[in-house]
Order: structure tokens, then C-alpha cells, then sequence
């Protein structure tokens, strides 16, 4: 397994367009310097009233699948 942090800014206004499914992935750059494409939908139980925002930990396994996302 692998683990990514990454930091996220995402307004509330936004966000609404991944909520209204005009864009499903986000794409975020890792610590590492590495591209990661997450499915906007993992993000959901993360939105507050002014959007998502904070430093989040990404574990994969090793077949890039996503095991788990959390604040870090």
C-alpha cells in the first residue's frame, strides 16, 4: 500500500459542479510532486459550507486502488 498527502481548496460554488456532475475527477497534486485523479464523489462527506478544504491522506493498494481517504 501506498500513501499520498496532498492539500485541497475547493470553494463551495465550486464544488457544485462536481456535485451536479459536470466534472467527476479531481485532480490534485500529492507532496511528492505526483498527479493524482480522484472520483469528485469520495469527496462529498468532506464539504462544509465553504467548500472542502485541508490536508488529506490517500491510501491505494497496490493496484492504485483507492483504499481509503481521510484528513491528515
Amino acid at each position: 500500500m501506498q500513501r499520498f498527502y496532498f492539500s485541497l481548496e475547493i470553494t463551495a460554488s465550486e464544488y457544485l459542479r462536481y456535485y451536479r456532475g459536470a466534472a467527476a475527477r479531481v485532480v490534485v497534486r500529492a507532496q511528492d510532486g505526483r498527479s493524482l485523479s480522484l472520483p469528485a464523489a469520495n469527496l462529498r462527506r468532506f464539504v462544509a459550507a465553504d467548500g472542502v478544504r485541508g490536508r488529506f491522506r490517500l491510501t491505494v493498494d497496490d493496484e492504485n486502488r483507492m483504499v481509503s481517504l481521510e484528513r491528515a
